[in-house]
C-alpha cells in the first residue's frame, strides 16, 4: 500500500484530560489498517501539526520526518519497546488522526499528545509588542513539542555544531541510510529509524569520516551514546538540571543542550546561544539591528519563560532573518586528507 493511500482511522475520542495543564486532550487507540494501530487526538486548544513539528526535521529530506502530497506528516522514532513509524493527519484545529506501525507502535501513539504540545502551556505568555501579539493571534496552533527522546535529538544537534546546515543534514542522512533501520509499515520510500545507543557505538570511525563528520563531533556522538541512559533521565528533570546533565558530556555545550531542550524536553524558554544566525535575526526583528548573544538575551528577557516561543513566532512571520552582509560560511569537507 502506498504512503498516500493509507486509509484514515475511524476511532472516536473518549472523555479525558491530557498531561498538560493548558491543553486537555483525549486519545483513543484501537487496531488500525495494515497491521498498525490507530488513534484520534483531540486537544482542547487548537494545534497546528506542521508548525508544531516542522523544527523536528533536520533538513528537507530528513529520513526520520517527511510530509507526503496528501498533507500527512510521517515520523519515525525508537522508544524502548522498539522502532516505530507514525503517520499524523490534521483533520481540524482540534483533531489529529494518528496511525502507527512497528514494535514501538503503542508507545509512539501514547507519545502523540506530548509530541503535539500537550505539556506546553502558553497561557502565561504576554506578547508585549503589537507585532508579537499579531503573530500569536495568527498562529494559535503553534505549540512547543516534546518528543521525550533525548539521544534522538542530541545526535543530529551534535552533527550541526559549527558547520553549515546542508553539511550536517547530509551527514545525518548518510549515517541513517547506512546505520539506521527501515521504517516499519507503509512509510514513504527512504524513511529510516535512528539507531539506539548501541547502534551509534557500532558506527566505525571511517563511516563518520565518509559522512563528512570531523573527529571532534564523532567523539561527541560516541560519548553521548555511552551515557545515553543517564541523558534520557533529563526528561524528568527541571530545565536547569537537564541542561547541566547534558553539558556534562564533553563536546555538548549551551547551544547543543538548548537544541535538545526545544525538541526532546518541550522547553519553551530554551535559547540556542551561540547560533551563527540567531542573535542577528532576533536583533533585527526586535530593534532593527544586528546584536550579539548577550544583547539578544537582554532583549528576550521580558518574555521568560517563553523566549523560545518568541523566537518561533518571529521565525513564522519571517522577521527573524537579518539581511545578509559579508561572506557566507565556507563549506568544509572533512573527508579530504
Amino acid at each position: 500500500m502506498s504512503a498516500s493511500a493509507v486509509p484514515a482511522p475511524t476511532t472516536a475520542a473518549v472523555p479525558g484530560t491530557g498531561v498538560g495543564a493548558a491543553v486537555g486532550a483525549a486519545l483513543d487507540a484501537s487496531p488500525g489498517p495494515v497491521d498498525g494501530r490507530a488513534a484520534t487526538y483531540r486537544p482542547a486548544a487548537p494545534v497546528d501539526l506542521v508548525q508544531t513539528l516542522q523544527r523536528l526535521a533536520h533538513g528537507r529530506f530528513d529520513p526520520t520526518q517527511q510530509r507526503t502530497p496528501d498533507g500527512a506528516l510521517w515520523r519515525t522514532t525508537r522508544p524502548p519497546s522498539g522502532p516505530a513509524t507514525l503517520r499524523l493527519a490534521q483533520r481540524g484545529p482540534h483533531q489529529v488522526d494518528a496511525l502507527a506501525w512497528g514494535p514501538g507502535a503503542e508507545e509512539a501513539l501514547a507519545s502523540v499528545p506530548e509530541l503535539l504540545g500537550d505539556r506546553d502551556d502558553p497561557s502565561s505568555f504576554t506578547p508585549l509588542r503589537a507585532d508579537l501579539h499579531d503573530a500569536h493571534r495568527r498562529h494559535p496552533g503553534l505549540r512547543v513539542p516534546r518528543t521525550g527522546r533525548v539521544l534522538e535529538a542530541l545526535v543530529p544537534a551534535v552533527l550541526e555544531q559549527r558547520v553549515i546546515a546542508s553539511t550536517a543534514f547530509s551527514a545525518w542522512r548518510w549515517l541513517l541510510d547506512r546505520h539506521g533501520s527501515p521504517a516499519p509499515g507503509p512509510a514513504p520510500v527512504g524513511m529510516r529509524v535512528v539507531p539506539d545507543a548501541h547502534g551509534w557505538l557500532g558506527v566505525p570511525e571511517w563511516d563518520f569520516h565518509r559522512a563528512g563528520v570531523d573527529p571532534r563531533r564523532a567523539r561527541t556522538v560516541l560519548a553521548c551514546a555511552r551515557v545515553a541512559g543517564r541523558l534520557e533521565e533529563a526528561t524528568t528533570m527541571a530545565p536547569d538540571d537537564a541542561a547541566r546533565r547534558l553539558q556534562a558530556v564533553p563536546g555538548v555545550g549551551v547551544w547543543t543542550a538548548a537544541e535538545v531542550a526545544q525538541r526532546a524536553l518541550g522547553d519553551a524558554d530554551a535559547v540556542s546561544v551561540g547560533d551563527y544566525h540567531l542573535a542577528k535575526g532576533v536583533g533585527w526583528a526586535l530593534v532593527g539591528r544586528r546584536v550579539d548573544d548577550a544583547t539578544m538575551l537582554e532583549l528576550l528577557a521580558p518574555w521568560r519563560p517563553h523566549r523560545y516561543r518568541v523566537i518561533r513566532l518571529l521565525e513564522l512571520t519571517g522577521r527573524a532573518f537579518a539581511p545578509r552582509r559579508g561572506p557566507w560560511l565556507t563549506v568544509q569537507d572533512h573527508r579530504r586528507g
